[in-house]
C-alpha cells in the first residue's frame, strides 16, 4: 500500500488497457448520452465526426475503471475532491485501445485533517497511437502514514 509519504511530485505512470467495441459505445450512449453520433452509425456519418464515436462520458468512465483497477488499488486512497480541467481532446472510435497516464503535479497535507494528504495528478487517457483523447487534473486524497508529522 502506498501512502501520501510514498508519492513523489513528478512521478509518472501508465496503466491499463481497454479495447472498445461498437456495441459498448452504443449501449452506453443509449442509456446515458443518446445523441445520434453515439447511437446510430448512419446518422453519425452525417455528423461533424463522420462516423460513430464514443460519448465523452463513456471515455471518462472507461478511464475511471482503468484507474480503479490500477493506481487507486495501490494507494491508501480516501476518495477525491473532484477533477479540474476535464477536456475531450479527440473522439474515441470503435476498435480503439485506451490506457491512462498520470503525473503527480502537486501534493500537500490537509489543513483540516492531518491524517489526509492531497495529491493532484495530470491524467491523460491515450489511444493506441499514443494520442491524448481525454485529460483532467485528478484531485486525490491519500491517507498519511504518519499523521501529525510535518512533511519534509
Amino acid at each position: 500500500m502506498r501512502y501520501y509519504e510514498d508519492i513523489e511530485i513528478g512521478e509518472t505512470k501508465e496503466f491499463g488497457e481497454f479495447h472498445g467495441t461498437e456495441a459498448e459505445i452504443v449501449e452506453f450512449a443509449e442509456q446515458y448520452d443518446p445523441q445520434p453520433f453515439h447511437t446510430d452509425e448512419d446518422a453519425a456519418k452525417e455528423s461533424a465526426f463522420g462516423e460513430l464515436v464514443a460519448s465523452g462520458w463513456h471515455t471518462a468512465s472507461i478511464s475511471m475503471r482503468i484507474l480503479a483497477d490500477g493506481p487507486i488499488t495501490e494507494r491508501a486512497g480516501m476518495g477525491a475532491r473532484g477533477v479540474d480541467e476535464l477536456r475531450w481532446k479527440r473522439p474515441v472510435k470503435p476498435g480503439d485501445t485506451l490506457s491512462v497516464r498520470t503525473e503527480v503535479v502537486d501534493k500537500r497535507v490537509s489543513d483540516s485533517d492531518p491524517k489526509r494528504g492531497y495529491v493532484d495528478s495530470d491524467t491523460e487517457t491515450i489511444d493506441q497511437n499514443d494520442e491524448v483523447v481525454l485529460s483532467w487534473i485528478g484531485l486525490g486524497m491519500v491517507e498519511r502514514r504518519t499523521p501529525g508529522e510535518l512533511p519534509e
